[in-house]
């Protein structure tokens, strides 16, 4: 469940999509992601996500080297893999004032190239140090920029030996809209473009979380502190810049099976009721 600028391997994905209050935005949705990653080509690589989100810049990345497995401390908290198991049908330019169309910068072991507009990905990639730059991709980035306009464009670049290594990346946003939650899973381990006509495997989970949840939603997170305890709920200190970010409750279902390529998608109204029937996977996906 994700697209690689060049051939990889992509295991145990683990899809977060919530919402936190923010300060100064107010609602914004969360965006959580890890896997396993693998990378098969004989230089550095690249994942991509696209977020349906505006005015992004590096602020929005949470550092999670504090809490490195807040994404598995959800899955545990769903698991067995049985629970909650959900059957699935078939089925730009910057704003004015906003940030730039392409920034570049250090995240992790990543040096994420963060744009509004895909075909500048190109020429911004003489900024990536040379261990972690990939070879330019415009048939692909070409495709995001057709498929996904005015959406945030996230392109992970690291090394190959770097690409166990990665703490969870979480980011909240301003969404294109509030009445449902979009969550990027478009599939393309070889560096060509995603075949939205494909079924593709699956190996993950797709996690949601909602802000002030009642105890009657979804189960409890028991999340682990750096020094090995752990505890229901959120760890301000020991989280540090990740603890407003993270739900106290959460609700969720692992997929192991081929399904349509393309992203998941659930009405808002939906979550707040804890009701995953709702929850899709389709190349129609729209914010």
């Amino acid at each position: 469940m994700c697209v690689s600028t060049a051939a990889s391997r992509f295991s145990g994905t683990i899809l977060y999509g919530g919402q936190a209050r923010h300060p100064e935005h107010g609602r914004v949705h969360v965006l959580g992601y890890q896997n396993t990653a693998v990378n098969l080509a004989s230089g550095p690589n690249a994942m991509l996500l696209h977020v349906p989100a505006t005015g992004m810049t590096p602020a929005n990345f949470v550092d999670t080297g504090h809490c490195p497995r807040v994404l598995r401390d959800m899955v545990d908290a769903l698991a067995p893999p049985t629970r909650g198991r959900v059957s699935i049908p078939e089925g730009c330019v910057a704003a004015a004032g906003g940030p730039p169309p392409v920034q570049v910068f250090d995240h992790d072991i990543y040096t994420v190239v963060l744009a509004t507009d895909p075909t500048l990905i190109p020429q911004a990639l003489e900024q990536v140090p040379e261990h972690r730059r990939i070879r330019p991709n415009p048939p692909l980035f070409d495709f995001y920029a057709a498929r996904h306009p005015g959406h945030a464009i996230i392109v992970c670049c690291f090394d190959n030996t770097e690409a166990r290594s990665a703490n969870p990346l979480l980011m909240w946003y301003r969404p294109h809209s509030l009445r449902q939650f979009v969550l990027p899973a478009l599939d393309c381990h070889t560096g060509g473009v995603p075949d939205l006509s494909a079924h593709v495997p699956t190996d993950h989970w797709v996690i949601l979380g909602r802000e002030n949840p009642p105890a009657s939603w979804g189960v409890p997170v028991t999340y682990t502190a750096d020094d090995g305890r752990t505890g229901h709920g959120r760890f301000p200190d020991r989280h540090g810049p990740a603890a407003p970010y993270l739900p106290s409750r959460v609700i969720g279902a692992r997929f192991g099976s081929a399904m349509p390529n393309g992203d998941f998608t659930i009405p808002y109204t939906d979550v707040m009721r804890g009701d995953l029937g709702a929850l899709r996977r389709t190349a129609a996906a729209a914010a």
